[in-house]
């Protein structure tokens, strides 16, 4: 059974969103101190968390950072501005995806239910991928370039194989979209051109600057 770990300080919202997720079969656990989030987290040890952006103490974003310093469990973010610096900003953090208030119940179950499926049903157990001197670790979410290990986010992790796996060719922005959230529909194209930016410093920290090309009006390729 998916634990699912809910930050929001609106009560009735909370209480809402906590009964419809159980009713789905979820044990879901609602933040009780908002200056203690992590600490209830980590006790929690939840497979998804919905955190809010305003809050108490500290805003969602500082949270979203906390928790990526230990884990890189699936983050999305409920919010009452859904716009698009919002949802860069909540992309930058370390966030999987982004639901702007107020949002239909059926839909954030939907949403739940396909990032819990990517984040674990996602690819066969040690699979990894090679190419030019970097090994991508499917199992563990790691890139090893050159005995470099590289820490990558989900979304970094989903690209980086869909372009290893069709190294050689072109990658459209459309079917990255696809493969990271399965419908277009909610998404805001900056928040992959955002995923791409920050895969791109991490790549070239690691030693490898041009290792993700861009094709004009195509898309991406990695070349052996």
């Amino acid at each position: 059974m998916y634990r699912i770990f809910l930050v929001e300080d609106d009560a009735a919202i909370a209480g809402a969103v906590a009964r419809h997720l159980t009713g789905w079969g979820y044990t879901v656990r609602c933040a009780e101190r908002f200056d203690s989030v992590l600490s209830e987290f980590a006790a929690f040890s939840p497979h998804l968390v919905l955190l809010d952006i305003s809050l108490p103490f500290f805003n969602g974003y500082h949270w979203c950072r906390e928790i990526r310093r230990v884990s890189k469990v699936p983050i999305l973010f409920l919010t009452s501005a859904g716009d698009s610096v919002n949802t860069v900003m909540a992309m930058q953090m370390g966030g999987d995806d982004l639901l702007a208030k107020p949002f239909d119940l059926q839909v954030l179950s939907a949403k739940v239910q396909a990032m819990l499926r990517r984040a674990y049903d996602f690819g066969p157990p040690g699979q990894l991928l090679q190419c030019g001197g970097a090994v991508l670790n499917m199992s563990d979410g790691t890139l090893d370039a050159r005995g470099q290990r590289v820490e990558l986010t989900r979304n970094e992790l989903r690209i980086l194989q869909m372009l290893l796996e069709r190294k050689g060719q072109t990658v459209s922005r459309d079917a990255l979209m696809t493969r990271l959230w399965e419908s277009d529909s909610f998404v805001d194209e900056n928040t992959l051109t955002v995923n791409i930016a920050r895969l791109r410093r991490k790549l070239e920290a690691a030693g490898l600057p041009d290792f993700i090309r861009t094709r004009k009006g195509e898309g991406y390729l990695v070349e052996e």
